[in-house]
Protein backbone atom coordinates (compact mmCIF):
# COMPACT_ATOMS: atom_id res chain seq x y z
CA UNK A 1 0.00 0.00 0.00
CA UNK A 2 1.00 3.59 -0.90
CA UNK A 3 2.58 5.57 2.25
CA UNK A 4 1.07 8.37 3.17
CA UNK A 5 3.98 10.02 5.02
CA UNK A 6 4.93 12.17 2.38
CA UNK A 7 2.89 14.87 3.55
CA UNK A 8 1.68 14.09 6.98
CA UNK A 9 2.20 11.60 9.93
CA UNK A 10 -1.50 11.43 10.51
CA UNK A 11 -4.05 8.96 9.77
CA UNK A 12 -6.34 9.20 6.76
CA UNK A 13 -9.83 8.48 7.79
CA UNK A 14 -12.52 7.97 4.87
CA UNK A 15 -16.01 7.53 5.47
CA UNK A 16 -17.71 5.47 2.99
CA UNK A 17 -21.43 4.39 2.15
CA UNK A 18 -23.27 7.71 2.67
CA UNK A 19 -24.51 10.82 1.33
CA UNK A 20 -22.55 14.34 1.39
CA UNK A 21 -23.79 17.36 1.71
CA UNK A 22 -21.99 19.21 -0.86
CA UNK A 23 -22.82 22.26 -3.11
CA UNK A 24 -26.35 22.47 -1.86
CA UNK A 25 -26.42 18.22 -2.86
CA UNK A 26 -26.38 15.01 -1.13
CA UNK A 27 -24.02 13.61 -3.28
CA UNK A 28 -22.79 9.77 -3.17
CA UNK A 29 -19.48 9.85 -2.36
CA UNK A 30 -16.96 9.14 0.00
CA UNK A 31 -15.41 12.06 2.96
CA UNK A 32 -11.85 12.12 3.42
CA UNK A 33 -10.77 13.24 6.85
CA UNK A 34 -7.12 13.87 7.92
CA UNK A 35 -6.02 16.25 10.98
CA UNK A 36 -9.19 17.43 11.50
CA UNK A 37 -10.07 18.87 8.34
CA UNK A 38 -11.67 17.59 5.31
CA UNK A 39 -9.08 16.27 2.38
CA UNK A 40 -9.15 16.35 -1.27
CA UNK A 41 -9.16 12.64 -2.31
CA UNK A 42 -7.77 13.73 -6.03
CA UNK A 43 -4.89 15.25 -4.08
CA UNK A 44 -4.29 12.45 -1.58
CA UNK A 45 -4.49 9.98 -4.69
CA UNK A 46 -2.11 12.06 -7.23
CA UNK A 47 -0.23 13.90 -5.26
CA UNK A 48 0.71 11.76 -2.56
CA UNK A 49 -0.26 8.57 -3.31
CA UNK A 50 -1.66 8.29 -0.28
CA UNK A 51 -4.98 5.99 0.80
CA UNK A 52 -6.60 5.70 3.71
CA UNK A 53 -5.71 3.74 7.08
CA UNK A 54 -9.34 3.96 8.46
CA UNK A 55 -12.42 2.83 6.58
CA UNK A 56 -15.96 3.87 8.58
CA UNK A 57 -19.31 2.03 6.73
CA UNK A 58 -21.67 5.26 7.81
CA UNK A 59 -24.53 2.29 6.29
CA UNK A 60 -26.44 4.65 3.65
CA UNK A 61 -26.37 8.11 6.40
CA UNK A 62 -26.18 11.57 5.30
CA UNK A 63 -23.81 13.43 5.99
CA UNK A 64 -23.94 17.20 6.37
CA UNK A 65 -21.84 20.18 7.84
CA UNK A 66 -22.43 20.70 12.42
CA UNK A 67 -25.25 23.11 13.12
CA UNK A 68 -24.14 26.84 14.22
CA UNK A 69 -26.26 28.17 16.75
CA UNK A 70 -26.14 32.29 16.99
CA UNK A 71 -28.67 32.63 19.24
CA UNK A 72 -29.25 30.81 22.45
CA UNK A 73 -29.37 31.96 26.06
CA UNK A 74 -28.52 28.55 28.00
CA UNK A 75 -30.00 25.48 28.49
CA UNK A 76 -30.37 22.52 30.94
CA UNK A 77 -30.62 24.85 34.38
CA UNK A 78 -27.68 26.88 32.78
CA UNK A 79 -28.40 30.83 32.24
CA UNK A 80 -25.91 32.88 29.93
CA UNK A 81 -27.46 36.04 31.84
CA UNK A 82 -25.99 35.43 34.89
CA UNK A 83 -23.20 36.09 36.48
CA UNK A 84 -22.11 32.86 38.90
CA UNK A 85 -18.54 31.93 40.22
CA UNK A 86 -19.31 28.75 38.31
CA UNK A 87 -20.03 30.26 34.41
CA UNK A 88 -17.29 28.79 33.00
CA UNK A 89 -18.59 25.47 33.73
CA UNK A 90 -22.11 26.04 32.66
CA UNK A 91 -21.42 26.93 29.51
CA UNK A 92 -19.29 23.88 29.39
CA UNK A 93 -22.06 21.99 30.31
CA UNK A 94 -24.46 23.36 27.47
CA UNK A 95 -21.54 23.42 25.07
CA UNK A 96 -21.41 19.43 25.84
CA UNK A 97 -25.05 18.60 25.75
CA UNK A 98 -25.83 20.80 22.94
CA UNK A 99 -23.31 18.00 20.61
CA UNK A 100 -26.43 15.72 20.83
CA UNK A 101 -28.51 18.61 18.84
CA UNK A 102 -26.26 18.20 16.08
CA UNK A 103 -24.69 21.84 17.18
CA UNK A 104 -21.08 21.79 16.95
CA UNK A 105 -20.47 26.08 17.03
CA UNK A 106 -22.43 28.57 19.18
CA UNK A 107 -22.90 31.88 20.19
CA UNK A 108 -24.10 31.91 23.58
CA UNK A 109 -26.68 34.98 23.89
CA UNK A 110 -26.73 37.60 26.90
CA UNK A 111 -30.55 39.21 27.24
CA UNK A 112 -30.61 42.86 28.53
CA UNK A 113 -28.87 43.04 31.57
CA UNK A 114 -27.40 45.43 34.02
CA UNK A 115 -23.64 46.17 33.11
CA UNK A 116 -22.08 45.01 36.19
CA UNK A 117 -23.41 41.38 34.18
CA UNK A 118 -21.55 42.04 31.28
CA UNK A 119 -18.64 43.31 33.17
CA UNK A 120 -18.88 39.96 35.08
CA UNK A 121 -20.12 37.18 32.26
CA UNK A 122 -17.89 38.85 29.21
CA UNK A 123 -14.29 38.11 30.30
CA UNK A 124 -15.15 34.82 31.00
CA UNK A 125 -16.60 33.69 28.03
CA UNK A 126 -13.82 33.00 25.46
CA UNK A 127 -13.73 31.92 21.77
CA UNK A 128 -12.53 28.74 21.66
CA UNK A 129 -12.17 25.40 19.39
CA UNK A 130 -15.17 22.39 20.22
CA UNK A 131 -14.08 18.80 20.57
CA UNK A 132 -14.99 16.14 22.90
CA UNK A 133 -15.62 18.68 25.80
CA UNK A 134 -18.23 19.82 23.53
CA UNK A 135 -18.78 22.61 20.59
CA UNK A 136 -17.09 25.50 19.81
CA UNK A 137 -17.47 28.92 20.77
CA UNK A 138 -17.28 31.73 18.13
CA UNK A 139 -17.93 34.93 20.32
CA UNK A 140 -20.74 36.07 22.53
CA UNK A 141 -24.00 37.26 21.01
CA UNK A 142 -24.99 40.29 23.05
CA UNK A 143 -28.84 40.63 22.60
CA UNK A 144 -29.98 44.79 23.91
CA UNK A 145 -29.58 46.45 26.08
CA UNK A 146 -29.84 49.06 23.44
CA UNK A 147 -33.34 48.09 22.45
CA UNK A 148 -37.27 49.42 21.84
CA UNK A 149 -39.03 49.70 25.04
CA UNK A 150 -42.26 48.91 23.37
CA UNK A 151 -40.92 45.53 22.20
CA UNK A 152 -38.56 44.61 24.64
CA UNK A 153 -40.14 41.14 24.53
CA UNK A 154 -38.95 39.58 27.94
CA UNK A 155 -35.86 41.86 28.29
CA UNK A 156 -36.63 43.67 31.91
CA UNK A 157 -37.65 47.25 31.12
CA UNK A 158 -35.56 49.00 34.09
CA UNK A 159 -32.23 47.52 32.17
CA UNK A 160 -32.95 49.20 28.76
CA UNK A 161 -30.66 52.27 27.64
CA UNK A 162 -30.83 54.55 25.18
CA UNK A 163 -27.51 55.95 22.89
CA UNK A 164 -26.03 59.41 24.66
CA UNK A 165 -23.76 62.31 22.96
CA UNK A 166 -20.87 59.51 22.86
CA UNK A 167 -23.01 56.81 21.50
CA UNK A 168 -19.85 54.14 21.32
CA UNK A 169 -18.61 54.58 24.51
CA UNK A 170 -21.74 54.27 26.11
CA UNK A 171 -22.29 51.00 24.48
CA UNK A 172 -18.21 50.19 25.49
CA UNK A 173 -18.85 51.29 29.02
CA UNK A 174 -21.91 49.14 29.16
CA UNK A 175 -20.48 45.92 28.13
CA UNK A 176 -17.02 46.51 29.31
CA UNK A 177 -15.02 44.59 26.78
CA UNK A 178 -15.81 43.79 23.23
CA UNK A 179 -13.07 41.50 22.89
CA UNK A 180 -15.00 38.00 22.95
CA UNK A 181 -18.21 39.60 21.17
CA UNK A 182 -19.60 38.58 17.91
CA UNK A 183 -23.08 39.60 17.29
CA UNK A 184 -24.88 42.65 18.81
CA UNK A 185 -28.66 43.22 18.63
CA UNK A 186 -29.84 46.61 18.51
CA UNK A 187 -32.86 48.80 18.00
CA UNK A 188 -31.84 50.62 14.49
CA UNK A 189 -34.28 53.69 14.66
CA UNK A 190 -32.59 54.88 18.21
CA UNK A 191 -30.89 57.82 17.98
CA UNK A 192 -26.70 57.77 17.55
CA UNK A 193 -27.44 54.04 16.42
CA UNK A 194 -26.16 54.79 12.93
CA UNK A 195 -22.16 55.49 14.30
CA UNK A 196 -22.27 52.85 16.44
CA UNK A 197 -23.35 50.13 13.38
CA UNK A 198 -20.22 51.58 11.70
CA UNK A 199 -18.07 51.20 14.65
CA UNK A 200 -19.16 47.67 15.69
CA UNK A 201 -18.71 46.84 11.84
CA UNK A 202 -15.54 48.04 11.64
CA UNK A 203 -14.28 45.95 13.93
CA UNK A 204 -15.63 43.01 12.29
CA UNK A 205 -18.74 42.71 15.18
CA UNK A 206 -21.96 41.56 13.06
CA UNK A 207 -24.89 43.91 14.10
CA UNK A 208 -28.34 42.66 13.92
CA UNK A 209 -31.95 44.75 13.91
CA UNK A 210 -34.21 43.50 16.70
CA UNK A 211 -36.79 43.72 19.57
CA UNK A 212 -37.71 47.78 17.61
CA UNK A 213 -40.68 49.58 15.34
CA UNK A 214 -38.25 50.24 12.80
CA UNK A 215 -39.41 51.30 9.80
CA UNK A 216 -38.40 50.32 6.75
CA UNK A 217 -36.02 53.07 5.42
CA UNK A 218 -34.70 52.90 9.38
CA UNK A 219 -33.99 49.29 8.53
CA UNK A 220 -32.45 49.96 5.21
CA UNK A 221 -30.31 52.73 6.51
CA UNK A 222 -28.69 50.39 9.17
CA UNK A 223 -27.98 47.94 6.63
CA UNK A 224 -26.03 50.46 4.77
CA UNK A 225 -24.36 51.54 7.49
CA UNK A 226 -23.02 47.73 7.79
CA UNK A 227 -26.05 45.26 9.86
CA UNK A 228 -26.36 42.33 8.20
CA UNK A 229 -28.83 40.25 10.65
CA UNK A 230 -32.41 40.20 11.78
CA UNK A 231 -32.88 38.99 15.05
CA UNK A 232 -35.70 36.32 15.29
CA UNK A 233 -37.72 37.71 12.38
CA UNK A 234 -41.22 38.48 13.05
CA UNK A 235 -40.85 38.23 16.73
CA UNK A 236 -40.49 41.57 18.74
CA UNK A 237 -40.98 43.91 15.66
CA UNK A 238 -43.76 46.08 13.87
CA UNK A 239 -45.98 43.25 12.10
CA UNK A 240 -45.96 43.51 8.20
CA UNK A 241 -48.30 46.24 6.88
CA UNK A 242 -48.38 46.52 3.13
CA UNK A 243 -47.77 50.60 2.97
CA UNK A 244 -44.57 50.10 5.62
CA UNK A 245 -43.44 46.55 6.18
CA UNK A 246 -40.53 47.79 8.80
CA UNK A 247 -37.98 45.91 9.05
CA UNK A 248 -39.56 42.49 7.75
CA UNK A 249 -39.33 44.19 3.81
CA UNK A 250 -35.64 44.06 4.40
CA UNK A 251 -36.15 40.27 2.94
CA UNK A 252 -37.48 42.07 -0.07
CA UNK A 253 -35.85 45.48 -0.21
CA UNK A 254 -33.92 47.28 -3.15
CA UNK A 255 -31.59 49.29 -0.85
CA UNK A 256 -29.35 47.08 -0.09
CA UNK A 257 -25.68 47.59 -1.12
CA UNK A 258 -24.90 45.21 -4.31
CA UNK A 259 -22.77 42.35 -2.60
CA UNK A 260 -24.20 42.32 0.64
CA UNK A 261 -27.08 40.01 1.65
CA UNK A 262 -29.13 40.28 5.21
CA UNK A 263 -29.61 37.32 6.74
CA UNK A 264 -33.00 36.76 9.03
CA UNK A 265 -32.95 34.11 11.93
CA UNK A 266 -35.94 32.22 12.47
CA UNK A 267 -37.36 30.04 15.84
CA UNK A 268 -38.42 27.58 13.84
CA UNK A 269 -40.00 25.80 16.60
CA UNK A 270 -43.87 25.91 15.92
CA UNK A 271 -44.76 28.31 18.96
CA UNK A 272 -43.31 31.48 17.80
CA UNK A 273 -44.01 31.62 14.12
CA UNK A 274 -46.78 30.07 12.29
CA UNK A 275 -45.88 27.84 9.56
CA UNK A 276 -47.53 30.18 6.69
CA UNK A 277 -45.07 33.22 7.51
CA UNK A 278 -42.09 30.68 7.78
CA UNK A 279 -42.96 29.97 4.46
CA UNK A 280 -43.61 33.38 3.62
CA UNK A 281 -40.37 34.33 5.04
CA UNK A 282 -38.58 31.39 3.21
CA UNK A 283 -40.35 32.05 -0.10
CA UNK A 284 -39.01 35.73 0.13
CA UNK A 285 -35.82 35.13 0.71
CA UNK A 286 -34.64 31.45 1.24
CA UNK A 287 -30.45 32.22 0.92
CA UNK A 288 -30.93 34.59 4.48
CA UNK A 289 -32.54 31.72 6.27
CA UNK A 290 -30.83 31.64 9.67
CA UNK A 291 -32.15 28.66 12.22
CA UNK A 292 -32.09 29.80 15.78
CA UNK A 293 -33.00 27.94 18.83
CA UNK A 294 -33.50 31.28 20.97
CA UNK A 295 -32.94 28.72 23.72
CA UNK A 296 -33.36 29.15 27.57
CA UNK A 297 -32.29 27.79 30.56
CA UNK A 298 -35.17 25.40 30.46
CA UNK A 299 -34.41 23.91 27.87
CA UNK A 300 -33.87 19.87 28.23
CA UNK A 301 -35.54 20.38 31.73
CA UNK A 302 -39.11 19.56 32.89
CA UNK A 303 -41.71 22.02 32.99
CA UNK A 304 -42.07 24.70 35.71
CA UNK A 305 -39.78 28.09 36.47
CA UNK A 306 -36.75 28.94 34.99
CA UNK A 307 -34.90 31.96 34.59
CA UNK A 308 -33.73 34.36 31.67
CA UNK A 309 -31.39 36.81 32.81
CA UNK A 310 -33.28 39.12 35.46
CA UNK A 311 -37.12 37.94 34.68
CA UNK A 312 -38.35 34.53 36.22
CA UNK A 313 -40.23 32.10 33.35
CA UNK A 314 -42.60 29.29 33.30
CA UNK A 315 -42.28 26.34 31.29
CA UNK A 316 -45.73 24.95 29.86
CA UNK A 317 -45.24 22.19 27.52
CA UNK A 318 -43.16 23.90 24.59
CA UNK A 319 -44.63 27.29 25.35
CA UNK A 320 -42.18 29.40 27.67
CA UNK A 321 -43.91 33.16 29.23
CA UNK A 322 -42.29 35.85 31.69
CA UNK A 323 -44.03 34.39 34.60
CA UNK A 324 -47.96 35.26 35.39
CA UNK A 325 -47.90 37.24 31.76
CA UNK A 326 -48.98 35.22 28.26
CA UNK A 327 -45.33 37.15 27.24
CA UNK A 328 -43.26 34.79 25.30
CA UNK A 329 -39.30 34.55 26.29
CA UNK A 330 -36.90 32.47 24.82
CA UNK A 331 -37.67 28.73 23.84
CA UNK A 332 -37.15 25.36 24.92
CA UNK A 333 -36.67 23.62 21.27
CA UNK A 334 -33.42 22.07 19.64
CA UNK A 335 -31.48 22.76 17.00
CA UNK A 336 -32.36 19.63 15.15
CA UNK A 337 -36.19 19.81 16.14
CA UNK A 338 -35.82 23.17 14.24
CA UNK A 339 -34.42 21.81 11.67
CA UNK A 340 -37.22 19.22 11.14
CA UNK A 341 -40.19 21.66 11.59
CA UNK A 342 -38.42 23.87 9.35
CA UNK A 343 -38.91 21.07 6.68
CA UNK A 344 -41.74 20.15 7.54
CA UNK A 345 -43.38 23.46 7.69
CA UNK A 346 -41.98 24.65 4.26
CA UNK A 347 -41.67 21.45 2.28
CA UNK A 348 -38.18 22.64 1.33
CA UNK A 349 -35.61 19.49 0.40
CA UNK A 350 -33.54 18.20 3.19
CA UNK A 351 -30.32 19.65 1.62
CA UNK A 352 -32.32 23.57 2.06
CA UNK A 353 -33.29 22.82 5.77
CA UNK A 354 -29.65 21.36 7.02
CA UNK A 355 -28.23 24.16 4.92
CA UNK A 356 -30.38 26.95 7.11
CA UNK A 357 -28.53 25.70 10.37
CA UNK A 358 -24.87 25.37 9.16
CA UNK A 359 -24.11 26.94 5.46
CA UNK A 360 -25.83 30.42 6.23
CA UNK A 361 -25.13 31.29 10.14
CA UNK A 362 -21.30 30.33 8.82
CA UNK A 363 -21.49 32.95 5.95
CA UNK A 364 -23.51 35.77 8.19
CA UNK A 365 -20.66 35.24 10.49
CA UNK A 366 -17.91 35.64 7.44
CA UNK A 367 -16.88 31.75 8.20
CA UNK A 368 -18.03 29.61 5.48
CA UNK A 369 -14.55 28.88 4.46
CA UNK A 370 -14.16 26.27 7.21
CA UNK A 371 -17.28 26.19 9.21
CA UNK A 372 -21.06 25.00 7.80
CA UNK A 373 -19.49 23.34 4.75
CA UNK A 374 -17.91 19.91 3.68
CA UNK A 375 -15.70 21.63 0.97
CA UNK A 376 -12.05 20.65 0.48
CA UNK A 377 -9.64 22.10 3.33
CA UNK A 378 -12.81 22.83 5.84
CA UNK A 379 -13.29 22.00 9.28
CA UNK A 380 -14.15 18.34 9.74
CA UNK A 381 -17.23 19.26 11.75
CA UNK A 382 -20.05 17.21 10.74
CA UNK A 383 -23.09 15.29 11.08
CA UNK A 384 -24.65 11.74 10.65
CA UNK A 385 -28.30 12.22 10.32
CA UNK A 386 -30.67 9.25 9.09
CA UNK A 387 -33.51 10.44 6.59
CA UNK A 388 -35.56 11.71 8.27
CA UNK A 389 -33.34 14.36 9.66
CA UNK A 390 -32.49 12.73 13.53
CA UNK A 391 -28.89 13.06 14.60
CA UNK A 392 -26.98 9.67 14.94
CA UNK A 393 -23.16 11.10 15.52
CA UNK A 394 -21.82 14.34 15.68
CA UNK A 395 -17.77 15.03 14.54
CA UNK A 396 -16.04 17.37 15.35
CA UNK A 397 -12.67 18.08 13.81
CA UNK A 398 -12.97 14.91 12.35
CA UNK A 399 -13.24 13.07 15.49
CA UNK A 400 -16.61 11.81 17.17
CA UNK A 401 -17.84 13.54 20.28
CA UNK A 402 -21.43 12.29 20.75
CA UNK A 403 -23.38 8.69 19.09
CA UNK A 404 -27.05 8.09 19.72
CA UNK A 405 -26.80 4.27 21.61
CA UNK A 406 -28.02 1.54 20.05
CA UNK A 407 -31.27 1.65 21.72
CA UNK A 408 -32.11 4.93 20.33
CA UNK A 409 -31.66 4.75 16.78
Amino acid sequence: MPSNKSVSDAPIVQFTNCRILRSHQLQREDLWVREGKILNPEKLFFDEKGSADIQLDCKDSIIAPGFIDVQINGGFGVDFSLATDDFKSGIGLVSQKILSHGVTSFCPTLVTSPPSVYHQVLPQISVRNGGAHGAGILGAHLEGPFISKEKKGAHPEHCLRTFEAGAFQDLLATYGSLDCVRIVTLAPEMKRSSEVIRELTKRGICVSLGHSVANLSQAEEAVQHGATFITHLFNAMLPFHHRDPGIVGLLTSDKIPTGRRVFYGMISDGIHTNPAALRIAHRAHPKGLVLVTDAIAGMGLAPGRHTLGQQVVEIDGLNTYIAGTKTLSGSVATMDTCVRHFQEATGCSAETALEAASLHPAKLLGIEHKKGTLNYDSDADFLMLNDNLYVQATYIAGEEVWRQDALGM
